[in-house]
């Protein structure tokens, strides 16, 4: 086990699976108090945090009753990972208004109302780490059919530099995580959809996804994990604002 985190409250949203969940064991694992969270509590039953509890991001009341209960029982957090997101699949002319609220309420305003509920707690304890969930494919690098997605992680990035600028004195830091083509099982729900609407085998849209990555693999959600643990631990005490890639050379 090791110490980075020993003693820390930390509450990461979309912890059932992937990059949530392993970022949650990682912050576990190095000694922090988890609060994991997801809006499918089955997901959460055999995870050894802190404490488990169901938390639907799209729902104002909800966050803001989560936020009264976790300080009331935990205190202020150390730190919040915001990991809840949803990739829409298609170009402008695929995006109707409703894929295009839904990915913005779910991958960006979700963040908003989160970082609104646990900000004021952070800065009465005197500081805190926030880590955002954005991606490569943001205002960093386009890919194809990603149009949506790319705009509501554009944001992201926009709005980590705006909390990270407002609160820089104030003990707060705020860094987004960019992963790049990362193993989950909502990539492999991805590759399962365009298997079926192309026609294509699974296999061949797996080696698609492979392919356009530098390294010519997918990466892991640990690997995400372990950067989630140094923005979240005091070895990035002097880092603020940024966008971090950790997508085996995507965006060069």
């Amino acid at each position: 086990m090791g110490i980075r985190m020993q003693g820390k409250v930390a509450l990461v949203t979309a912890a059932g699976q992937g990059i949530g969940r392993a970022i949650a064991e990682a912050f576990i694992a190095e000694g922090a108090i988890v609060i994991a969270t997801d809006v499918d509590a089955n997901k959460l039953h055999d995870l050894s945090a802190k404490k488990t509890m169901k938390l639907d991001v799209l729902s104002n009341v909800a966050v803001v009753e989560l936020a009264k209960a976790v300080e009331a029982e935990f205190g202020a957090l150390d730190v919040l990972a915001n990991v809840a997101g949803y990739v829409h699949q298609g170009t402008v002319l695929d995006c109707a208004e409703r894929d295009w609220d839904f990915s913005f309420d779910l991958n960006v305003k979700s963040m908003h109302r989160t970082i609104k509920a646990f900000l004021p707690g952070m800065l009465k304890k005197g500081g805190g780490s926030i880590i955002n969930m954005s991606s490569g494919v943001s205002s960093v690098k386009a890919l194809p059919n990603r149009y949506a997605y790319g705009a509501t992680k554009a944001a992201v990035i926009g709005l980590t530099k705006a909390v990270a600028i407002d609160f820089i004195t104030k003990g707060i830091r705020c860094n987004a995580i960019c992963p790049g083509t990362i193993e989950s099982p909502s990539l492999a729900d991805r590759v399962a959809m365009l298997s079926k609407q192309t026609g294509r085998s699974e296999q061949t849209v797996w080696e698609d996804f492979i392919a356009r990555q530098p390294m010519k693999r997918l990466g892991t959600a640990a690997e995400v994990a372990a950067l989630a643990v140094f923005l979240a631990s005091d070895d990035s005490r002097y880092i603020t604002g940024q966008p971090h890639l950790v997508d085996g050379g995507l965006a060069l």
